[in-house]
């Protein structure tokens, strides 16, 4: 795989015979950064604390300094660094350029050469093979510690076989610790030059089927209570790299609980071909969208999470391989910088409209900015300082370029991309993941990133934040006011399930199911997976996706609206064409009940999810909503189906419909007759109804208002309705989350819960409690109207 360049026969000058060499990982431990570098001595920690770490040595700093001093470049390399400006990008790559040449030129030593090769004998003997393959990392002095990770910088060579290709990766390694990037970065941390040197690490090659990495706390939120796993098929460093999208777990510490699970399409794998050769494998749909880590092995990978975490007693970053059902550790490193929960106004914003693209927030915080697409990083110089960068993944060359970026935007990648990393260091936001936002974005566009919630909105839209701040699972905030009325929350994101689910909500009033059908489906028609014979696989998905809900909620109930896609959005899916009428106002055509009456067989997988939610996980606080329900036939057509999947069997499922169509008031009764346990008022299309305004009519805005008082006589009569036949009332439209007054309404109409969305949580809680003390206070009054609030 390399040839064997340069090797000095024998020392020109100075004495080789005191320079240590070779160190085995079983004589390393952490605190020999100096003499491993910071992969060298944490891999020997890792062996000695007994995790299974598969066998290797290190080639030392003291190997290396020897070169330098044996070819004299020592002086060379100091000198042209000297008087460097890293921010003129001609005259870095110039230097660089001239200064790894001059490594890769230089002779080793044969001392040197000839212990690489006997060390690397002794571990291919202990494998009981004649040459055993290897991966060969660069373990540099300042990498991987506390507040240094030089994320992807220095080289990494995989499935590298042959004493020869490996005194040659040895030397590439040198040579990478004078990369353009890697000078970079090291002046931008104040390092200096003078104390810099590298070791090598060489380690027995695991052929993994699966691999990836671990976080010991949550990189993005800080949140110490959860491990995150990010997974793919093949060898890991597609997944270190963020060239896949990864598979993403959330793992519970205290019971090892998979509290998150999202399964990424993941197109390929790099595996090892029986010659040796790194190969990339196109993986078909099936494969892609297979989970790449089974219950079991997630547990098994959190559990040594658990001990690695516990070892160092810091965050730690770690990198795992799957191997003949076998796991391994194959690196451990600091987590570097970790996302905090935003705590203030300005690194909020509200939910709205103009979302260009979604992806997972990575490094937390909010940013606007003008965006600039890039198609690499030759393009740098259009990025100025606080512009917000759009590309489709970065690697360690984009350095410069991210510096002077206010917010990070990705097509690609997990928690652990190079994006993701460098961001959480810069302490500047970041999404990745975000599937095809260089399409998206417009260059040149002013944009908000709010990469808490993992949203890309256009046009500046963070001043509205400080009009409802929002805490969050790690805020500290004053203990909130208890109230009659139950406070609910609309959700759809799964990944911000656990981390609403922490806040103070009495559970959710709204899980819109849409959400979720397009996260597992990739965006493809579901009636296309029906065709390609892949319900199955959708039921499962569905029910995973609901299972993160309900175990994040649970006991508290969850209200899933059943999917509620109207022909315009359905059509806008993979294969939606075929299979979508053309309609002139879809918000009034073919959804909701109706549809489930004309499709029955989609609803039943839906049905046979929320099922397997409740009697599978025995999570039973997973309720169903109907929505846009016409008419009662078509509810009484849609209970059978639901009656028929088994749901109703248990006396304990609670079936709500929605009250958005005005005609569902002139038949509660009836509705109630049907074992409907509730009705949960959708204020939007109530109000478009009640109005007649088509809500998506930008030219009608300003007639659609749900406080107009024929929308909210309704809303009273539904709420009175309602509990006179014995149903239980909610609200879950925008109303509420908008308009503290209509709050103060639905609680002197006695609503029994109101759903907000999470940006609004703690103001509704204050304006509920208000509302209904100003009740209890007047209440008082009648009864003793000479009595004041403050006598004794």
């Amino acid at each position: 795989m390399w040839r064997l360049a340069g090797v000095c026969p024998v020392p020109p000058s100075g004495n080789l015979s005191s320079v240590e060499t070779i160190r085995w990982f079983t004589t390393l431990r952490k605190e020999d950064v100096l003499i491993g570098g910071g992969k060298g001595a944490n891999l020997g920690e890792l062996t000695a604390a007994g995790v299974p770490v598969p066998p290797g040595f290190v080639v030392t700093s003291d190997a290396f300094n020897g070169f330098l001093r044996q070819s004299g470049l020592r002086d060379q390399i100091l000198a042209s660094l000297r008087n460097l400006d890293v921010n003129d990008t001609a005259a870095l790559d110039g230097v660089a350029a001239e200064l790894q040449r001059a490594v890769l030129a230089a002779e080793v030593p044969r001392q040197t050469v000839e212990e690489i090769h006997h060390a690397y004998r002794e571990l291919s003997q202990s494998s009981g093979v004649g040459e055993e393959f290897v991966a060969v990392r660069s373990s540099a002095t300042a990498e991987d510690r506390p507040h240094t990770s030089f994320a992807g910088m220095n080289e990494t060579f995989l499935n590298v076989r042959g004493a020869d290709a490996v005194v040659e990766a040895v030397r590439r390694c040198w040579a990478s610790l004078y990369g353009a990037r890697v000078i970079f970065y090291r002046r931008e941390q104040g390092l200096a030059e003078e104390g810099m040197s590298i070791a090598v690490a060489v380690q027995k090659m695991i052929n993994s089927e699966k691999a990836g990495v671990l976080f010991t706390e949550n990189p993005a939120t800080g949140d110490e209570s959860v491990l995150v796993i990010e997974s793919s098929f093949g060898l890991g460093d597609a997944v270190v790299s963020g060239s896949v999208q990864p598979d993403y777990f959330e793992v519970r510490k205290k019971d090892l609980a998979i509290l998150q699970r999202r399964i990424a399409h993941k197109s390929f794998a790099d595996l090892r071909s029986e010659s040796g050769e790194n190969i990339r494998r196109e993986l078909s749909d099936a494969e892609a969208e297979a989970p790449s880590l089974t219950d079991e092995e997630v547990r098994a990978i959190a559990q040594l999470g658990l001990r690695i975490g516990e070892h160092y007693g810091t965050p730690q970053d770690v990198e795992w391989a799957i191997e003949g059902g076998q796991v391994y550790i194959v690196q451990s490193r600091p987590v570097t910088a970790t996302g905090k929960a935003a705590t203030s106004a300005e690194e909020e914003t509200a939910p709205g409209d103009g979302i260009l693209v979604r992806g997972l927030g990575a490094s937390p915080g909010i940013a606007v900015g003008r965006a600039r697409v890039l198609a690499s990083a030759t393009e740098g110089a259009r990025v100025q300082e606080g512009d917000i960068l759009v590309t489709r993944m970065t690697a360690p060359d984009w350095a410069p370029v991210m510096r002077r970026a206010a917010a990070i935007i990705t097509d690609e990648g997990g928690m652990t991309a190079h994006a993701a990393i460098v961001s959480r260091e810069l302490g500047i936001p970041c999404i990745v993941g975000a599937g095809n936002a260089t399409e998206k974005i417009p260059d040149g566009e002013i944009v908000t990133v709010d990469a808490r919630q993992g949203i890309v909105y256009r046009g500046k839209r963070a001043e509205t934040a400080a009009q409802q701040p929002r805490a969050t699972a790690a805020t500290v905030t004053a203990a909130p006011p208890v109230t009659a009325t139950r406070l609910l929350v609309n959700l759809g994101e799964p990944d911000l399930a656990a981390e609403v689910a922490a806040r103070p909500v009495d559970g959710v009033g709204l899980l819109r199911l849409e959400f979720l059908v397009l996260s597992v489906t990739n965006n493809v028609h579901p009636r296309r997976l029906l065709e390609q014979g892949r319900g199955d696989e959708y039921r499962q998905k569905l029910a995973e996706g609901l299972r993160t809900f309900a175990a994040a909620f649970a006991p508290r109930p969850i209200i899933c609206r059943s999917t509620d896609f109207r022909t315009n959005e359905y059509r806008g899916m993979e294969g939606g064409e075929a299979f979508e009428p053309r309609e002139a106002n879809p918000m009034i055509g073919y959804r909701g009940a109706f549809r489930y009456v004309a499709e029955p067989d989609l609803f039943r997988l839906e049905l046979a999810a929320v099922r397997d939610v409740r009697e599978k996980e025995r999570l039973t606080n997973l309720h169903l909503m109907v929505p846009f329900v016409r008419t009662l036939g078509e509810f009484r057509r849609c209970k059978e189906l639901i009656d028929d999947s088994g749901l109703t069997r248990d006396p304990a499922f609670q079936l709500w419909v929605m009250a958005e169509v005005p005609s569902i008031l002139y038949r509660l009764a009836d509705y109630a007759a049907l074992g409907t346990y509730g009705v949960s008022i959708g204020s939007n299309d109530l109000t478009q109804l009640m109005l007649g305004v088509d809500r998506d009519s930008e030219r009608l805005a300003p007639l659609f208002d749900e406080r107009d008082d024929a929308v909210m006589g309704a809303i009273r009569d539904l709420i009175e309705g309602a509990h006179r036949v014995g149903m239980r009332c909610s609200i879950c439209g925008q109303a509420p989350s908008v308009y503290p007054e209509v709050t103060e309404r639905l609680v002197e109409w006695g609503i029994d819960s109101i759903s907000v969305n999470p940006d609004a949580i703690d103001a509704t809680r204050r304006i509920i409690a208000s509302a209904e003390q100003r009740l209890l206070i007047a209440a008082a009054r009648r009864v003793n109207p000479g009595a004041h609030p403050s006598d004794g």
